[in-house]
């Protein structure tokens, strides 16, 4: 059999790469502009996906992860998007008609809407141009987009089985149940942490800075060690010191998730280590599912990596009509 050329291989992916969305057949742009390309796939991103799953994000948001912050958060979120549509398509994962009839009464009921919208079309339409103003096509095929994507994200899941040992379990059970309520003072510099720290070893001299400047301190609340490594990345080990402190000890200065932080102990209350046996099963879980969600993060790390995203540079930035 003839082998076929490296060329027109590259021009067959192209061709395909034109049909890896279901916006296609309802996007605006011409349609040899492209936005990018999958260069590690050999796959050209025509404008229409972009300008399409960019209108995902501003009509539904982030479903999956933290909200973007600037323009450069938004484009890595679109094109990260962008991949793993690509890879849907590839995987053959589609959305049935009953598939979308369910997700779009969830919304409709979220909305509380007072019309059902299979019996009055007319009112629906109504909804979605005043929601979104676009057509009721191109809205249902953004949700249709929206939910190949979560089809996708479940059959990742399914496929990462993480082992679970007793310890890391008990390490879960114990960084939840043990709670503490810091008042933390926050500086860019370590200089200043360590100054501050210097000054404020007498509890009197912290509340006469809280009265004169209420605002000064942050007050996380009475919350886990769970919730401050993960949210205000504190390190584990100044928290455990911190609960074997008395209430009312001021603690030097650490890293916090922004800078450093010097922490006045309000309240504390330590787990008991006899509890767990009760709770075991329900931990071993949660740690699964932690684990589970973070192959899911290294999953999508490196399918990005191995698509190769190439952006093009456009004359303006920014989405269509801008």
């Amino acid at each position: 059999m003839a082998r076929i050329p490296l060329r027109l291989i590259i021009v067959l992916s192209f061709i395909i790469a034109a049909l890896f969305l279901p916006c296609f057949a309802y996007c605006q742009n011409a349609p040899d502009a492209y936005a990018g390309e999958f260069a590690g796939w050999h796959v050209k991103v025509p404008m229409n996906n972009y300008y399409f799953v960019r209108s995902v994000l501003n009509i539904f948001g982030t479903k999956w992860g933290a909200t973007p912050k600037n323009e450069k958060e938004l484009e890595e979120r679109i094109w990260e998007q962008l991949v793993l549509s690509f890879e849907a398509f590839k995987r053959g994962i589609k959305v049935e008609t009953p598939e979308l009839e369910e997700e779009l009464g969830k919304m409709l009921k979220d909305a509380k809407v007072d019309f059902d919208w299979k019996k009055s079309p007319a009112d629906y339409e109504k909804w979605v141009k005043a929601k979104t103003a676009e057509p009721v096509d191109f809205f249902q095929n953004q949700l249709r987009h929206l939910i190949q994507l979560e089809k996708l994200r479940k059959q990742v899941l399914d496929g990462v089985k993480p082992s679970v040992s007793e310890e890391q379990a008990y390490d879960e059970y114990i960084n939840e149940y043990n709670t503490i309520e810091l008042e933390l003072a926050q500086f860019d510099e370590l200089k200043d942490a360590q100054d501050y720290y210097n000054k404020m070893q007498n509890p009197d001299l912290w509340d006469k800075r809280a009265k004169k400047d209420p605002k000064f301190f942050k007050r996380p609340g009475f919350v886990s060690f769970e919730f401050l490594i993960n949210m205000w990345m504190i390190p584990k080990a100044d928290l455990y010191k911190m609960l074997k402190m008395e209430v009312n000890s001021i603690y030097p200065p650490t890293p916090v998730y922004k800078g450093y932080g010097v922490f006045r102990i309000i309240k504390k209350r330590e787990a008991d280590p006899a509890e767990f046996p009760k709770l075991k099963d329900s931990y071993f879980q949660q740690v699964e599912n932690i684990k589970k969600y973070e192959g899911l993060n290294d999953w999508v790390k490196k399918l990005k990596e191995e698509a190769g995203i190439v952006v093009y540079p456009r004359a303006s930035g920014g989405a269509k009509g801008e």
